[in-house]
Order: structure tokens, then sequence, then C-alpha cells
């Protein structure tokens, strides 16, 4: 076969590099097990090495035999004999001398190749669509760019393969009888650490969209760290927390009050005493080591965020994202007609981008001034500013009402309502919690 050397100024790629990953899958079960861990088949430049390779998985997974004999015998039955080049060639790769360096060397290689065609082609389309591009669609043009960048520089397929309906059903009854052996232990997503909010959801799951909205001073903000400090402190998940209403060091003042139980105020004001330093030093160890990434900087534009979203979640693999707070962004440098139209546009791309990572992502939004309105002040679902878009996108709502903020004699002092008004996959509720105002957390009612 014509090892095309005319077109590879063209299209990258590395055939010495193929033919040793192919020989080493062709003699050693044990190549085959740790090469499929960086390779893909789409990852060949050669059509026929793509053919052998996925040869020898189908063998491979079924329990038989690896050997060139088996895989020209299975090529043959299925037609493809010649497609792979035919069977001295195959012969030939797995006969040819042994190279120095290791398998997963050259299967590096045969990946940064495929990579480096994967960016040569994402580029000559992102070219394309910049030419023919509107200034008025600069935004989306910018965006979709972005992401076949991060599509083609990734070092994995850009989607999994589709699922055949029985390993689909074969796994969702593993995960139902998972959820009902752990009676309630077991979170098919990240916990929010509320016991009766993840009865509820199952925790946070992949590709939602999680809005907590309130009036100003409701603990919005305190939820949403709580949510972080579950995830990451208690469970080890990384975590972002984007955030334009306060700089990190609050942010981190408030993780620490929280999990130490050291009043904020204290912190705040330099008033701290021996026992709150003794709670401090005790809980600072855990606390520094949760994978938490705080970003505090300028990026009140949408595609700043969604771009450090998908920094993050590529180099520190966050499995959960915090956005603080909704109506401070914007949506990009196109003006749009009206806010409500903004808002809408941040909601459907932040729904977008959760499906995209299949990662939750918790949105923070302000309540507009209805409930105050009303005699007993409780937030509706259509009190969201500006966003009927974001009740749309939401797969998940949760309004938080305090009513010892309106009535510092209340009955309910210490208490807060998470009224869950929208919950795609399951039923709505009111969860009662406790608020700890001067440790800046809600916790379980058993808890206080």
């Amino acid at each position: 076969m014509a090892d095309d050397a005319d077109t590879a100024l063209h299209h990258p790629h590395d055939l010495p590099a193929e033919k040793a990953v192919l020989k080493a899958m062709l003699r050693s079960k044990d190549a085959i097990a740790e090469i499929v861990e960086v390779l893909s088949g789409q990852d060949f430049y050669r059509p026929a090495h793509e053919l052998i390779y996925t040869t020898v998985l189908d063998l491979y997974a079924k329990g038989e035999a690896t050997d060139p004999a088996s895989v020209i015998t299975t090529l043959e039955q299925r037609d493809h004999l010649e497609k792979a080049g035919g069977a001295a060639y195959i012969t030939a790769l797995a006969s040819k001398s042994t190279p120095s360096k290791s398998w997963l060397t050259e299967a590096d290689r045969v990946q940064s190749s495929a990579m480096l065609r994967r960016t040569k082609i994402a580029a000559i389309h992102i070219e394309n669509l910049a030419t023919e591009a509107e200034a008025a669609t600069a935004d989306r043009i910018a965006d979709q760019a972005q992401a076949e960048i991060f599509a083609a520089t990734t070092r994995r397929p850009l989607l999994p393969p589709a699922a055949p309906l029985g390993d689909v059903m074969e796994d969702t009854l593993d995960w139902v009888e998972a959820v009902g052996s752990g009676r309630g232990s077991y979170l098919p997503g990240v916990p929010t650490g509320i016991r009766d909010l993840d009865a509820l959801t199952g925790g946070l799951h992949p590709g939602q969209l999680i809005v907590i909205a309130a009036r100003p001073a409701m603990g919005k903000s305190t939820l949403a760290f709580d949510f972080v400090r579950s995830a990451s402190i208690a469970h080890d998940l990384p975590s972002a927390v984007f955030t334009l209403e306060a700089g990190r060091r609050e942010v981190g003042m408030r993780i620490l009050s929280a999990e130490a139980r050291v009043a904020l105020h204290h912190m705040r004001s330099g008033t701290m005493t021996d026992d709150d330093w003794v709670r401090l030093a005790r809980r600072m160890p855990d606390v520094s080591a949760a994978p938490i990434y705080i970003q505090d900087g300028s990026y009140s534009n949408l595609h700043d965020l969604r771009a450090h979203c998908r920094y993050l979640h590529a180099t520190k693999n966050v499995q959960l994202i915090i956005v603080d707070a909704v109506h401070l962004l914007t949506y990009g440098t196109r003006p749009l007609s009206s806010r409500y139209e903004e808002i809408s546009e941040i909601a459907r791309c932040l729904k977008l981008l959760a499906k995209e990572l299949q990662i939750p992502i918790v949105a923070i939004s302000t309540l507009n001034r209805s409930p105050e309105q009303r005699t007993d002040r409780r937030p509706m679902i259509n009190d969201l500013r500006d966003s009927g878009a974001l009740e749309d996108n939401a797969d998940l709502i949760i309004l938080l009402h305090r009513e010892d903020a309106y009535e510092k004699d209340s009955p309910r002092a210490g208490e807060a309502d998470l009224i869950v008004a929208k919950h795609r996959h399951g039923p709505t509720a009111v969860i009662t919690v406790a608020f700890q105002g001067h440790y800046s957390r809600f916790v379980d009612m058993a808890q206080t």
C-alpha cells in the first residue's frame, strides 16, 4: 500500500506509529487493554488501519482470539478484507521488527497527529464561517469557533458512540437497583448537603440548569456555597464559583465560616476569639485542600464566562459550576433589543453549556419586587426578573424565602423555605431548613 507521502504536508499523520500500534495489538491483549484507553478508531489516518483497529476491538470485547489469523478471518467474513489492505498486509504488520518505543508512546504519537488534523479541519471551518458571517452573528460564530477548537484539541472523541437500547436498559436497571439498595444514600447527582433536597432530586444532575432565586439578602449565594461545600469539601468533587457580587476573599471567608462554625462578623471585624482560632485551625486543612476554583475577575460577558467554564472543565474536571449572578451578566458584544431578550439568550446558552459539559450549572437570580407587594410575601415562579426564559430553560428552580427577613419577631425565626417551584424530573415541594446566618450557611433542621 502507498504511504500517500504527497499528502503528508496537507494532512498531519504518523503511519509508522499507526503500524506499530496495530502490531502491538495483534500480538498482545495487554497492549489492547492499554491502547484502547488512549485511542479511538477515528484517530487513525489510514481507513484500513481504523478498520483493523475496530476489528481487533470487536474480537477482544467478545473474548475471542485477536491474532492476525483471527482478524483476517473476521474481516473476510464481513467482506472487508480488501478494504483493510488484504491478508498479506495484516500478516506483515504483525511480523515487522519491534520498535524501540513502547506501544503507549506510539499510541500517543497517533493521537497527537489526529489532534493536529482535527485542529486544521476546525481552523478551515472557522475561517469559512468568519468569511461568510455578518457582524450581527459575530458572537454566535465566536462561540462556535471556541467550541470547535476545544473539541479538536481535547484528547478525547467529540461525541461518545451511540448506545444500543439494550445497553441503555441494562444501565438503567443497574441505576434503579443501586438507588433502591442504598435506601436513599446513593445519589446519581452532585449532593447538595440538604438531606430533604437530595432525597427529592437525587442531587444536581449532569446537564441540568438549576436556578436559585430570591429577593436581595435572603441567602441565595449562601445556599449556592453550601452546594459547593457539599460537593468539594465533603465529597471531593471539583467545583467552580464565578462571582460578580463578591470578591474571592469574601467567598473564602463565607466558606470557612460555614465549615469552622466561626461567626462571619468576627472574621470581618477582626474580633476573633481564641476559640474561633482553634475552630479555624481544625478545619483549615480540609478547606484548603478542597478542589474549589473561584473566579471574581471581569467575566461579565457571557462569552468570557463560557470560555473559562470550558477551560476549567477540561483542565480541572470541574463537576459543578456556580454563576453568581445571572442578572449581572451581559450576553456579549452584540447589543440585543431588550433585557428580556438578553436574559433569554443567557439562559439558553447556560443550559446548552451544562449539556455540552455534562455537569450541573447553578445560576443565581434576583426576583422582582412582586413578593413584597403581597400579603404573605412568599415568592412565586413568575417573580423571576426579566426572565420567563429562565423558567423555560431551568430544570430545577429553588425559590428562597425567610419570614424573619420581613418580621424579626416571626415565630419562624431562624427557618427558611426552599420552595422547589419547578422540577423537570420529579415533584415540587417546600423544604424547610435552618438558616444560620452568623455562620453563613443553611443546615437541615435536625442539625440545629
